[in-house]
């Protein structure tokens, strides 16, 4: 279920029900609604307005769980309600891998695997470090994290499925730039 292009939606780049239908138009396997520092009711409201076909999930906010497919959580943002369907847990080492894998997950994103300048996500953990955790994880691993065309077939070598957030979103035509990261 979880190959190719990751979306995120991520509202810090406009608007994001019109970034989750246009990731999902270029061909995202599934989309992730992400709006950091938005109040609950609002990331609700623009979850009710998206009606893509790939599976739909929210970041960060579990109690919006059953607004969409899934939740995708961070190393700090506690567990996982019981009643939510897809999970995923961001990871940045091997031991965090092992918890996540402990707690049931479905998926993990694992970076930064280049340089990025959309978050903070700690240190750089390049390409051999993202090999030894798609070796470690017997669920599906997104990379995430400076990935950009350029160096798209490297990844796609490694993980089964890639987030692209600046090098899609920052662009005049999303879906169009969303299809050239769905296949390597």
């Amino acid at each position: 279920m979880i190959r190719g292009l990751y979306g995120i939606a991520d509202a810090g780049f406009g608007d994001p029900v019109a970034l989750a239908h246009a990731l999902a138009a270029g061909g995202a396997c599934v989309v992730q609604v992400r709006c950091k520092d938005w109040p609950t009711d609002r990331v609700a409201d623009a979850l009710r307005r998206i009606h893509i076909d790939v599976p739909l999930l929210v970041n960060d906010h579990v109690e919006l769980a059953g607004l969409c497919d899934g939740v995708h959580l961070g190393q700090d943002d506690g567990p996982f309600p019981a009643d939510v369907g897809l999970r995923g847990r961001s990871t940045h080492s091997l031991t965090q891998l092992a918890s996540a894998l402990a707690e049931g997950v479905d998926y993990v994103g694992f970076g930064p695997v280049f340089p990025t300048a959309t978050k903070d996500a700690g240190p750089t953990q390049g390409l051999d470090e993202l090999s030894r955790i798609v070796a470690a994880s017997s669920v599906p691993v997104v990379a995430i994290g400076g990935i950009r065309s350029d160096n798209l077939v490297r990844v796609a070598r490694r993980a089964q499925a890639w987030a692209v957030i600046s090098a899609i979103c920052t662009s005049d035509d999303v879906e169009a730039a969303a299809r050239g990261f769905t296949s390597a």
